[in-house]
Order: C-alpha cells, then structure tokens, then sequence
C-alpha cells in the first residue's frame, strides 16, 4: 500500500491539474501495490510537516508485511515557497545539512550555461540530516530518500519530467523491486452511455460484491458511466485473462449500452462502426451548433464515413437548406419531432447518403416555455428503418445540454446501425405512434 502528496498551491486552488499522483499511482499499480489515498497540501510549512506525520503514521500502522510507502512530489525548488525539505525534516526531527558534492552539482549545472549559481539555490543541496538524494538527470533539484518509522519516505521535483525519470529510475527500483514476489495489479474499464449508474450497478450487482477479485465498480463522468475492473495476479498474463472474463461478463449483462473498453471513446466507436459497414451518416444542427459533426471528425479516417453537415440555427435556414416545411415550422415549432424529421431527411437527402442526424432544442438559459423547458432537445435519425424522433430532457447549464444531446444523438446512431434496441438510453423518450 501507498501514500501519494501533491504539494503545491496551484493544485491546492484547482489552478493545475495534478497529473503526478496519475502516473505514479499506475506505476505502482504495475507492480501489485495499491495506492490507498492521495492528499493535496498547499505550499505551507506546518500543512506539510502534519501531512508527513500522517501518512508516515497511517502507512506504519498498516497490516501490510511490505514496508511501508510514502512519495511525495513537489516543492524542492529554491523559491520562498518551497518548504518540502523543511517540513519534511520536521516530521523527521531533525534539521536540515548541506550535502556538498549536491552543492558542487548544481554550481555545475549553472556554470554549464554560463551563469553564476544563484545564492538561493544553494538550498537545492540541503535535505533532512539522516536522509539521501536520488539523483536528478533534467534538473537542479534532486529527490530525498528518508525511512520514518520504517516507512519509506520519497520525495520528487514537482516538474512532471523531473518527476517520472526519477520515480521510473530511482524509487521503483528501491521501493518495489521486480523481483519482490508481489504479484501484479491490473486495471481496465467497459465504457457505457445511456444507462444510469444506479440501474449499471443493479444489473451488476452478483459481481459487484466486495472482497472479489477482480474487483468491479462503477465510476459517473460527463454522461458516461464507466465499469472499472481491477484485477490481482502473479503475472500480468493471468490478471489481463481474469479481467477479459469479467469484462465479458460486464457486456453480456448491460447490452448494448456499452460502446468500449479503457480509452475508447463513444465518437471512436460511432465512426469506427459506419467505416467496418461501409455507411456514411450527415448532420444538420441547431442547438448544438455543430457539436455532433465535431465530436465526428475528433476521429482520424472519419472522413470516409462523415459526408459533411449544417448547423441551421435560424428557421429561414432550415428551410432554404434542408427543405422544412414554413408550415410544419409554423404550426409545431423548430423544437419538435416534425421539424427534426423533416431536417435529417433534408440532410440525408442533399448529402446523399445512408444517415441524416438532425438535433433541435432549449439549450438554456432562457427561451423555455412549460411545453417545452429548457433542456428539451428533440433528435431525429433519418435513414435504415425510415425516420423517427426522440425528445430529451436534459439538466445542467447549457454546455451540458448540449453535450448530452450530441453524445445521445451518436448513441442513437451507433444502436441503428446495430440493430439494436434504443429504448437503453435513460434521457430518450420516443415520438408518440
């Protein structure tokens, strides 16, 4: 088991997104160690000293036969701010000593680029008496090796390049050898759309049950929920079989709602699915201003599937472009099943091929009505089977909207081409007979 600090204000304040705790966390992972929390400390000498002492404290009172693991990145620079060697001398007890052939390094580094070494960076050379530097190859400050307790206590440069050559080359090696006997952690997710969280875990309830291994649990993002997996073996060999089995499992039971596996995204899927039939689709948009066409074209090779598309925000638009009835825009609205549908026939009809995608709606935050709120998207699929609509009702602010609408109109897409039922998507309710 581990400890992971991110240290720094700019994580602190959610000004940087802490990226350093990722990779290390999956570095250990490979190796069979689970990191068991991560805490974020401001650049504040007493915060950092009691997050020292904590996870010192929890890691030493742990069951775990490994010794324990603390690795902290972040605050080694020579600025007034950075108080990590401090704070960590302190939770150690001791005071702070200059190592003089780190001293002699860093006079080295600046007299390499033709400058004289800063007096503050002198500082760069100190580290809690008891303690040693692991080496830096891309920078001035080195990384800190201390045992508190019995518990090994890493700290890193918080420059993520700094950062992975010393936790890849120095601390790995030190802290979980390859040959510790261990075993391997292995993690993988199934990626879904459409189905809510609660509903993924209820049909996963038999497999969802704690002390299993793999382990499977459930994780909600921007309208995906993804089934996470992890699985504990001796080799990696036999924990990527495991997880390929439960992963199985996790698709026979939700059907197709789910779209891939780890990276894979909805619109990926969409795309690679329309080249492996050979069909191509259109768009024709309105409150989504194009949003479904982008999300299209992220893919590399969409170009052979994706014929092109109109963002017709304005009614005279719709019109002149797609052939929408004035009166159908008259007598129900351009938010409404009979102008998306006559939209995505336009569409399909002007590009000449196999799908037209139409999407019209009250992204917000105004122009809602009590007949049709905001959040309310009508999206019509034309081609395959005929052309039929679907209204949504979304929550959230206008990006929201507008995003969930997209990834339902893809969705939507995805399940006609695969001939499959699209009563899964939770936000959809068909058009009336």
């Amino acid at each position: 088991m581990a400890i992971l600090l991110s240290i720094g204000d700019e994580l602190a304040l959610g000004q940087t997104v802490d990226t350093n705790t990722a990779f290390m966390a999956a570095g250990l992972a490979e190796r069979g160690v689970m990191t068991r929390m991560h805490l974020t400390v401001a650049d504040e000498h007493a915060a950092l000293a009691a997050a020292f002492r904590q996870a010192v404290r929890l890691e030493a009172a742990s069951p775990d036969p490994a010794p324990g693991l603390v690795i902290a990145s972040g605050g080694l620079g020579p600025t007034e701010d950075d108080l990590t060697r401090e704070a960590l001398a302190e939770a150690m007890g001791v005071g702070l000593g200059t190592d003089e052939e780190a001293l002699a390094a860093v006079r080295s580094f600046f007299s390499g680029i033709g400058k004289a070494m800063p007096p503050r960076n002198e500082i760069q050379a100190q580290k809690p008496i008891g303690s040693r530097f692991l080496p830096n190859p891309h920078g001035t400050a080195p990384g800190i090796h201390a045992v508190i307790e019995g518990v090994n206590v890493f700290v890193t440069p918080g420059v993520p390049r700094e950062m992975r050559a010393m936790f890849s080359d120095a601390i790995l090696p030190l802290a979980v050898p390859d040959d510790d006997g261990g075993g391997v952690l292995v993690t993988s997710k199934v990626a879904t759309f459409g189905m809510g969280e609660s509903d993924v875990s209820q049909r996963l309830a038999a497999i969802m049950a704690r002390g299993r291994n793999p382990t499977v649990g459930t994780t909600v993002a921007a309208g995906y929920c993804s089934v996470r997996l992890r699985a504990e073996a001796a080799s990696g060999r036999e924990a990527r079989a495991m997880l390929e089995a439960v992963a199985g499992e996790v698709e026979a039971a939700l059907g197709p709602v789910c779209f891939g596996r780890d990276e894979e995204t909805l619109e990926n899927a969409t795309v690679t699915l329309l080249l492996e039939k050979g069909l191509t689709v259109t768009t024709a948009e309105s409150c989504t201003g194009g949003l479904v066409s982008e999300m299209l074209t992220r893919v590399p090779g969409s170009s052979g599937c994706c014929r092109g598309g109109w963002v017709t925000y304005d009614n005279a638009m719709k019109s002149a472009e797609l052939g929408v009835a004035a009166a159908t825009l008259a007598q129900h609205g351009a938010v409404s099943a009979e102008v998306v549908k006559e939209m995505a026939e336009g569409a399909r009809e002007h590009a000449r091929c196999d799908f037209g995608i139409a999407l019209s709606g009250v992204a917000g935050p105004g122009g809602g009505t009590q007949e049709k709120p905001v959040g309310t998207v009508w999206i019509a699929l034309a081609g395959g089977a005929g052309v039929r609509a679907w209204r949504g009702r979304f929550r959230g602010d206008r990006a929201t909207v507008r995003d969930r609408a997209a990834k339902c109109a893809l969705q939507l897409l995805r399940l006609r081409v695969l001939g499959e039922d699209t009563r899964s998507i939770q936000w959809l309710q068909p058009e009336a007979p």
